[in-house]
């Protein structure tokens, strides 16, 4: 099986260079000043000029607002935005609406099957959804990037309207696991390759790689 491969928080051309070297096939830029990954737009789109035509660079964003949205296509121009917050379907159809030629990849946050059966009412306004787990409720946490996992056996023989990542604390050592489990295609890694929050670590990158396309 061929698994395509996410690295997600980029924020310097080190870890770019290393996305590069392993041919990953996306590559992550995150916009939210909460994350140890957040990066102006202009230093995201500085560092997408750098990806070759073959890895597609993602916006990802927590409930951005229009004005925010309209930022990103003018400045950053991604193959894909990944809303990563509580945005609704009705929400990504007015972004639909707004910016006819986006991409979106929305983020469910899951820990049950009921969390999972909220992708059919994606399938008309996204283009993949990504599965992610779901954090507690607590201080510190943030929409994505906790290194936190789900039972990855609630995705597996599951019939999605969609395209699918599965993400949320993979590492090197499980994501064979996780694939087998979950029967995903693509995968999705950011905290699970640093070396400290927001600091991407080459090597782990490789490693990570290496591991997911050996499965």
């Amino acid at each position: 099986m061929t698994v395509s491969i996410k690295i997600c928080g980029l924020t310097d051309e080190v870890s770019v260079k290393a996305v590069i070297d392993v041919r990953a096939d996306y590559a992550g830029f995150v916009y939210f000043p909460a994350s140890p990954r957040h990066i102006t737009l202009e230093k995201a789109a500085e560092l997408k000029s750098l990806l070759p035509a073959s890895i597609k660079s993602v916006s990802v964003l927590v409930d951005p607002d229009d004005a925010l949205l309209a930022q990103v296509f003018s400045v950053l121009k991604p193959d894909y935005v990944q809303l990563h917050g509580k945005e609704s379907p009705a929400r990504l159809q007015d972004i639909r609406n707004a910016h006819p030629a986006a991409k979106i990849i929305k983020a469910l946050k899951i820990r049950t099957s009921d969390d999972v059966a909220q992708a059919a009412s994606f399938k008309a306004v996204a283009d993949m959804l990504l599965f992610d787990a779901k954090a507690p409720e607590l201080p510190g946490m943030l929409p994505g990037g906790n290194g936190l996992s789900f039972d990855w056996a609630l995705l597996k023989n599951r019939e999605f309207p969609l395209p699918w990542m599965l993400s949320g604390g993979l590492n090197i050592e499980n994501v064979a696991d996780a694939v087998r489990q979950s029967g995903a295609h693509m995968v999705d890694i950011s905290s699970g390759v640093e070396r400290a929050p927001g600091v991407k670590d080459p090597a782990l990158i490789k490693a990570f790689t290496d591991k997911a396309r050996g499965i």
